[in-house]
Formats: structure tokens, C-alpha cells, sequence
């Protein structure tokens, strides 16, 4: 049997129209395989079905919003390679390039702006809060750091992604909360950048310097009143610049504990 004969029976075997619709009755194995229970996948399919349906016309039947999600969530849920899910789904292996991006673009156009929009001055004074409340560190916005997802080298693209640990990567740089929860997030900077690099070409670290991020004023720190106010700061490694609303450690075991912040940080949480 050749390809075009297998990819002519994905309605009658294809992993979405038989594996797919049986999970459906067991709630739990739903969950496992694509990482969302059948209502949270519903509800996402009702929010991003709009921007991925195809217009069915007389020479084909588009593949349905719903496969189109489910071929891009399973990829998200287990990083397949495209040739596995094409198999599986029983679709071409080009149209399963064409889908993934695509829909993951409707997800995140979608949701973004819902569940990570940019926080507002309450958002961080909140945030400070909680810092202050669980680690014991007053006025602190969030910790930056980043994160080199490693890929294939696109063509004709030299050294831009190739990275100090000798690999090919794109940046993943983010800002999380004092209970861990991405707050913002930038994806796709060369991999030959360094995090501060990253952060400065940044739209987040352009607000950061430019004044335009909506921080709170500056605060006076507990036990410390005698510094006067301080300003509010991120707080991340050796490889981001030192900044007024920046806070990275001295080069080197410059406090008693060996810990590189100075005298006046507060201590971590016992």
C-alpha cells in the first residue's frame, strides 16, 4: 500500500477518529495524552476553532479544527517528531509542519492576553507582597532568567544560533513570580546571545529601561528605614546587567555567606 492510499483511510484509521474518540470515555487516559481533560480541550477548541477551520471545498474535505488541535496539542504534550504524528494522525508529514505552528500561534493569540497579559502597578505591588510574604525579600518584582531550548540550525543561518555550551538553540526568556508562575515571557532570540543580550533586545527589558513597565514607587525596606526608599527590582544571575530596578549578585563570594548579594539583601527564607 503506498502513502496516498494510507492517507486516504485517516477517517476510518487515523489516530484522531479511532485512539482519540475512545479516550474520550475515560476521562483519565484523555488527560494523560494530551495534558488537558476533555473540557479544558472543548473550551480551548471553542476559543481557537474560528482562526483554524479550512473552508471545505469541491476537489477535498479540510482536516476538521478539532483534528488540527488535537495533532498539535499531542505534539506539544510528548515533542514527537513530526514524521510520528504525521504516521499516527495519518496525514502528510508537510501538513503536519503547516498545522503545528499554526495553531500554536492561534493558542497562544488567543489566550494570551487572558491568562499573561502585562502586569499593572497592582499586579507587581502584589507581587512584592507575595515576595516579601514567602522569601522574606522586600520589593522584589519578579526573577529573570533564561532558558536555550536547543533546535536543528535553520539553513544559511551561521553562528546566530549556536550557543556558548556548543549547541544550536533559540532563547527562552522569563519572568516568574514568588510562587513560580510565568509572568512574562519572550521566545526566540538567537542562541549565540547571552541573557543579557536577551533581555536588552527584549520588548519587556526596553520597558525595564525606558521606565514604561508601570513599577510601584520606591519603598522603604523593614529594619532598613535609615536607607531611605529603595527601589523596586528583579533579581537575577551573573549574566544580567547590574541596573537600578536589576539586582544580580557581585562577581564572586563577596558576603559572609558566600551567597555574592550585599549585606543590605534580606536572607532567604529558614
Amino acid at each position: 500500500m503506498n502513502i496516498t492510499r494510507i492517507l486516504q483511510t485517516r477517517r476510518q484509521h487515523g489516530e484522531y477518529h479511532r485512539l482519540v474518540q475512545e479516550l474520550r470515555l475515560d476521562g483519565e487516559r484523555f488527560q494523560r495524552y494530551f495534558r488537558l481533560d476533555r473540557a479544558q480541550f472543548d473550551e480551548l477548541l471553542t476559543r481557537v476553532g474560528p482562526r483554524i477551520t479550512r473552508l471545505e471545498t469541491n476537489w477535498r474535505s479540510p482536516i476538521s479544527a478539532a483534528e488540527r488541535l488535537a495533532i498539535c496539542l499531542r505534539y506539544l504534550a510528548t515533542g514527537d517528531s513530526y514524521r510520528s504524528i504525521a504516521y499516527s494522525y495519518r496525514v502528510g508529514i508537510t501538513t503536519v509542519g503547516y498545522i503545528i505552528p499554526e495553531v500554536a500561534t492561534a493558542i497562544w493569540e488567543c489566550l494570551v492576553s487572558e491568562f499573561m497579559p502585562v502586569p499593572k502597578k497592582e499586579d507587581w505591588m502584589t507581587i512584592a507582597e507575595e515576595f516579601r510574604q514567602h522569601w522574606n525579600f522586600p520589593n522584589c518584582l519578579g526573577s529573570i532568567d533564561g532558558k536555550h531550548v536547543n533546535i536543528q540550525a535553520p539553513s544559511k543561518s551561521g553562528s546566530l544560533y549556536f550557543n556558548y555550551k556548543g549547541t544550536y538553540s533559540i532563547v527562552l526568556l522569563a519572568v516568574v513570580d514568588a510562587r513560580y508562575r510565568f509572568r512574562v515571557v519572550d521566545v526566540g532570540a538567537y542562541g549565540r546571545r547571552s541573557d543579557g543580550g536577551t533581555l536588552a533586545s527584549s520588548k519587556f527589558g526596553k520597558a525595564l529601561q525606558n521606565g514604561r513597565l508601570d513599577l510601584p514607587e520606591d519603598r522603604l525596606l523593614p529594619e532598613a528605614e535609615h536607607l531611605g526608599c529603595q527601589p523596586h527590582v528583579f533579581v537575577a544571575d551573573e549574566a544580567f546587567p547590574l541596573q537600578r530596578h536589576l539586582m544580580r549578585p557581585f562577581p564572586g563570594p563577596t558576603s559572609p555567606e558566600g551567597t555574592g548579594y550585599s549585606i543590605t539583601d534580606s536572607p532567604a527564607p529558614g
